[in-house]
Formats: C-alpha cells, sequence, structure tokens
C-alpha cells in the first residue's frame, strides 16, 4: 500500500505519546513492504522534506494567520485567548497546505490516515479530492481530554469519524467512549499500543548504572515511586503528591521521583513542599528514552493514577522493564486492560485516581512485600511479549488498512 498519513508529532517534535507511537511505527510499516508519506509540523530546524529509509515527510510551512483572525474562525473558537486562536487557525492552515501538496504532485496514494482532530481535516480532504480510503486513528478525545471543552473540535472529531471507512482506536474503553458518542461499532477496530521489548528490557540495564543514578538523584537504597508524564490535571500526580503523605506513614522510608512537564509544575512543587517531607525528586523537564528506561529500572513501584488514559505507553514500558504497576481504572481508561490486578498473572493494581488514600494503600503494599514486587515484574514483562508490542500493532493498523481498501471498493 502507499498510505499518506497526516500527523502533526513527528520527530523531531513530540508533545506526548503521539510523538512515540510514530516514531515506533513508522519504519515498521515501510519495513512491512508499504511506502509511507507523512505530512507532520514543522518546528524551528526541522527540514521541509525529509527523504530516507523509505519514508518521505513533509512539513509544510505555515502562513501567519493573523490578518485573517477572527474571520477564518468558528464563532466559539473566535472567543478562544488570541493564542488558542492562532494554534487553532494554523492547524486549519496545516490541513489545506498538506492535502493541496499531496494532490499537486499526482503520488495517488491507496489511502489517507489521520491522528486525531489536529490532521483530521487533512485526512478527509485528502480522501474527498483523491477519492482513496479514509482511516482516522483516535487516540483520545475532546470530551475525555478537558472534560468537555471545544464543541467546534468535538464535531471536527464526529465528521472525521463519519466519513472515516475505518476508526482506529487505542483500547476497548476508547471504543465504548466513542460508540457512546454514536460512532457505529461496526465500524471500530481496536489496535493496542505497544513498546520496543528489546529496548525496553530489564536486563540491558547493568546494577552499576541504577546505582550511579540513584545516587544522582540522592536516592540511595530508599524504595522508589516513580511518576513520569504531562502534569496535566488528568494524569493524576497532584493526587499522587497527595497520597505519598499517607504511603509516608506506612513505609517513612519511601521516595517519590516525578518527571515531566505541564501547566502543573508550580501546585506540584508546593504540594511536595507542603507534605512530601523532602522526599520527592521533581524533575521538570523532558528526559531522552535511555534516561527514561533507566528511570523505570531504577524504580520499585510506577504509578500513573491518571483519570483518563485511552491507553498510557508509560504503563506499558514500566511493564516491560520488569516493574509493578499501580493505574488509574475508571473511566476511559486503557491501563486497566494492560495490568491484571489479581490471580496467578498479577502484575500491578486497578486504583480509583480519585482517592490518595486508595492510591497509598496499593503503593505501600508493593512496597513492602518483596516476592509480590517480584511476580508482578515478571508477569507485567510477560503479558508485554504477549500482547503489547509494536510488531503487533504494524500487523493489527495494516488489517484494519487493508479493510478500509477493501470497503471503499465494495461501495
Amino acid at each position: 500500500m502507499r498510505i499518506a498519513c497526516f500527523l502533526d508529532e513527528f520527530p523531531p517534535f513530540f508533545r506526548g505519546g503521539l510523538g512515540t507511537y510514530a516514531l515506533e511505527m513508522a519504519p515498521r510499516l515501510v519495513a512491512a513492504g508499504h511506502a509511507l508519506t507523512v505530512y507532520a509540523w514543522r518546528t524551528a530546524g526541522a527540514a521541509a522534506e525529509e527523504v530516507g529509509d523509505g519514508i518521505t515527510v513533509r512539513r509544510p510551512a505555515i502562513p501567519d494567520p493573523d490578518p485573517l483572525l477572527p474571520i477564518l474562525l468558528p464563532q466559539e473558537v473566535a472567543g478562544w485567548p488570541p493564542d488558542s486562536q492562532r494554534f487553532f487557525a494554523e492547524y486549519q492552515c496545516y490541513s489545506v497546505l498538506s492535502a493541496g501538496d499531496l494532490l499537486s504532485r499526482g503520488e495517488n496514494p491507496d489511502l489517507a490516515v489521520a491522528h486525531d482532530w489536529l490532521a483530521a481535516p487533512a485526512g478527509m480532504l485528502a480522501s474527498a479530492s483523491l477519492e482513496i480510503p479514509f482511516v482516522m486513528h483516535v487516540h483520545s478525545t475532546e470530551v475525555g481530554r478537558s472534560g468537555g471543552g471545544s464543541q467546534t473540535i468535538r464535531a471536527l472529531e464526529e465528521r472525521a469519524a463519519e466519513r472515516a471507512d475505518i476508526v482506529v482506536t487505542v483500547s476497548r474503553a476508547m471504543q465504548d467512549e466513542l460508540v457512546s458518542f454514536g460512532v457505529p461499532a461496526e465500524k471500530i477496530r481496536v489496535v493496542y499500543n505497544g513498546v520496543d521489548p528489546a529496548k525496553y528490557d530489564p536486563d540491558r540495564i547493568s546494577e552499576a548504572e541504577v546505582r550511579a543514578y540513584r545516587e544522582r538523584l540522592g536516592l540511595g537504597d530508599d524504595p522508589v515511586i516513580f511518576f513520569i508524564g504531562r502534569l496535566t490535571r488528568v494524569k493524576g500526580v497532584d493526587t499522587l503528591v497527595r497520597a505519598f503523605e499517607h504511603v509516608l506513614g506506612q513505609v517513612p522510608e519511601a521516595r517519590l521521583v516525578i518527571v515531566g512537564t505541564g501547566e502543573m509544575e508550580d501546585e506540584v512543587r508546593r504540594l511536595a513542599a507542603a507534605t512530601g517531607k523532602g522526599r520527592v525528586s521533581l524533575l521538570f523537564s523532558m528526559i531522552s528514552e535511555e534516561e527514561r528506561i533507566l528511570s523505570y529500572a531504577a524504580a520499585d513501584v510506577c504509578v500513573f493514577p491518571s483519570t483518563y488514559e485511552p491507553f498510557g505507553i508509560v504503563c506499558t514500558e514500566a511493564m516491560a522493564m520488569g516493574k509493578p504497576v499501580v493505574v488509574g481504572a475508571q473511566g476511559t481508561s486503557g491501563m486497566r486492560e494492560q495490568v491484571v490486578p489479581s490471580g496467578p498473572e498479577i502484575c500491578g493494581f486497578h486504583i480509583d485516581p480519585y482517592d490518595p488514600r486508595d492510591i497509598a494503600a496499593y503503593i505501600s503494599l508493593i512496597l513492602q512485600d518483596a516476592a509480590l514486587r517480584r511476580t508482578m515484574g515478571r508477569n507485567g514483562r510477560n503479558r508485554v511479549l504477549s500482547m503489547f508490542t509494536w510488531d503487533r500493532a504494524v500487523q493489527a493498523t495494516l488489517a484494519a488498512y487493508r479493510e478500509a481498501c477493501g470497503r471503499r471498493r465494495v461501495r
């Protein structure tokens, strides 16, 4: 297949999990024998076009939309703050320019693919103009991300799902959310994200490397709770800091390491100072993948108390590294599908992400039981190997793409 893919995050630009997804999936799609042209967001210093290893990446230059604001904007968006208006307008320009560039080149792809609302208009335009199938990937929704949010963005998501031949999403929980919004269940295909288990392998990291990392952060031999993610409300990092105060009542030698960036940095810093008894390490930065792998290796338990998490790649990464996990399991939670909380295959615990005491109880249980930690870690890695690898994701994705092409042919 010749696949035209529209998504804003593509290396070297990372905003969240979609960038990791693109980094891992694109070369594997090509390795499976398919031609891939990616239209991505252009950041400072990024090339307008790159061709290599079977992937063509194009990043259109975006004109300054200010002269046409707010004339081009929907009424709701015209009432947003200026920076948000500009953001929305720039992404509409990205979509039109990307689709137009694809048309002008006469490359005749077999399929148009778009990821989430930012790229959805590009996928719809390319599909309609070239009369080719359209697959919409939904990694999250506006309602889930913001608890309601913009009616305009919701309308874009609904329009894209309506026009798509197939909708691909990342968990059964996300499928249920889409069905509740009116997307026909028969149109949805669930494809789990994954990890590279050769890269995320605890045997790759030596004891000396773990010891040096712990010394660098001043952790010593103390039990370590690890969180990595965007510092936003839905990730639950504030509730985790509140839970840590209760953990210290049971495991006073425990330490909490938080890695990430986001709008909650100041709030998290204040909470940690007020309740963490000097035992919270805050790394407000983006870290390299190798350092992320080292961080997992140095942890005793990884905690992700998200209130909304359609999949949660960080959970999969931690499990691949042989670490027990404690995860939010209410609402739309793909982590609930990853983590077995009981029985012979137990690899972590499900918690109420709104309740600090519930979070603390299960963290403390894991920290106080070395045998349980070993069992959970071993089971977690085995579960990743059997269910959550990028190679499996590629095969399931290609099956969905072939189905979309077949559906369009029989119309």
